[in-house]
């Protein structure tokens, strides 16, 4: 299988320095601070980009499991909130939540809900963050 890269770079001191971050790709890239990780000023972070993983993940593996059921999905859209909170002397991600709505033909909310619970213990992120004490997920369909 394939072997994704990123790489980033710190300059300075936590509270007065400043990264960046780039994919090899090019398609991802960006500065971030101590203040754009752990105050609302903006810029990117860490965890807004694990976020991200998740949902694209957990979104993509849903449609393939429904799919899988035949239940192919017009579409899954996925919102991943990461918490990160004081952890001893450190921070950690604490908690997660995925909110999916998923628009698909056929498909009753039962088995729906079934198939995102199973999606979200397979999604190869979700189990790459299986030290996170919470992962959540809300699971809507909509018609």
């Amino acid at each position: 299988m394939a072997t994704r890269t990123a790489s980033a770079e710190w300059k300075g001191g936590l509270q007065e320095g400043d990264g960046s971050f780039d994919s090899a790709s090019g398609a991802i890239g960006g500065k971030y601070s101590f203040e754009s990780r752990f105050t609302d000023a903006g810029g990117t972070n860490p965890e807004e980009l694990v976020a991200a993983a998740h949902a694209a993940c957990f979104s993509m593996q849903f449609a393939a499991m429904l799919e899988g059921t035949g239940h192919t999905p017009d579409s899954i859209r996925t919102e991943a909130k990461l918490q990160i909170l004081k952890d001893g002397e450190g921070f950690a991600v604490k908690k997660i939540t995925l909110t999916t709505v998923g628009r698909v033909s056929g498909v009753d909310d039962a088995t729906f809900q079934d198939i995102a619970r199973q999606a979200k213990e397979g999604c190869p992120i979700s189990k790459a963050l299986a030290a996170v004490e919470t992962i959540e997920l809300d699971a809507t369909l909509e018609s």
